[in-house]
C-alpha cells in the first residue's frame, strides 16, 4: 500500500491586527514536516517558551528552529506521523504529554514490555514514563500531541531523568 508522506493537516493560527482586532494570521496546510527517525515525521503546530505563555508578536512559533522533546517552562503542540515499521526509540521526556490518536493504530510499549494498543479516537496522558511507539499495522498512525514541561519524576527515592 502506498501512503502519503505526511497527512494533510490544516493549521490555523489567530492573532491581532494593528487596531487590536482578532484576525487569522496563518491558514495553511502543514508543509514543514521533518523526519524525526526512520518512518516517523513531526510537524510542530505551535510552541511556547514561558508560563504563562506570551501571545504578543507575529513570529511563527510553529516554525521555531530546533528539535524539541520539550521546551523548558513551555509547551510544544505537534502532529506525529508514524508509518508502519517506525524505528524503535525508547525514551523519557520531562513533560506531561496529552495525546490524541487522530487516525490509524499504534502500540505504546513501556520499559517493562507491557503494551497498550491505541486506535483513532483514543487519548493518552504520558507522565514522564519510559516508552516506545510501535506501528505494526499497514496504515500510518497520526497523533496530535501537546507536551508540557514538567519536573523530573521522583520514584523510589530516585530522580528519573529524561533519556533517549
Amino acid at each position: 500500500m502506498t501512503q502519503a508522506l505526511n497527512p494533510s493537516i490544516r493549521r490555523v493560527v489567530t492573532g491581532h491586527d494593528e487596531q487590536g482586532r482578532a484576525v487569522v494570521k496563518i491558514d495553511e496546510i502543514c508543509s514543514h514536516y521533518r523526519q524525526g527517525r526512520p518512518n516517523a515525521y513531526v510537524c510542530n503546530i505551535w510552541t511556547t517558551d514561558s508560563t504563562p505563555a506570551d501571545n504578543n508578536g507575529d513570529a511563527d512559533a510553529g516554525k521555531r528552529e530546533g528539535k524539541f522533546a520539550v521546551i523548558d517552562n513551555g509547551t510544544v503542540f505537534r502532529i506525529l506521523d508514524f508509518h508502519p515499521g517506525v524505528q524503535k526509540r525508547v525514551h523519557r521526556t520531562e513533560s506531561v504529554d496529552y495525546i490524541v490518536v487522530m487516525s490509524g493504530e499504534i502500540d505504546m510499549e513501556l520499559e517493562s514490555g507491557h503494551e497498550v494498543h491505541l486506535k483513532a479516537g483514543d487519548v493518552m496522558v504520558q507522565r514522564g514514563t519510559v516508552h516506545n511507539w510501535i506501528n505494526r499495522g499497514t496504515e500510518t498512525c497520526v497523533m496530535a500531541v501537546v507536551l508540557v514541561h514538567a519536573q523530573p519524576v521522583q520514584a523510589g527515592g530516585h530522580t528519573l531523568q529524561a533519556s533517549g
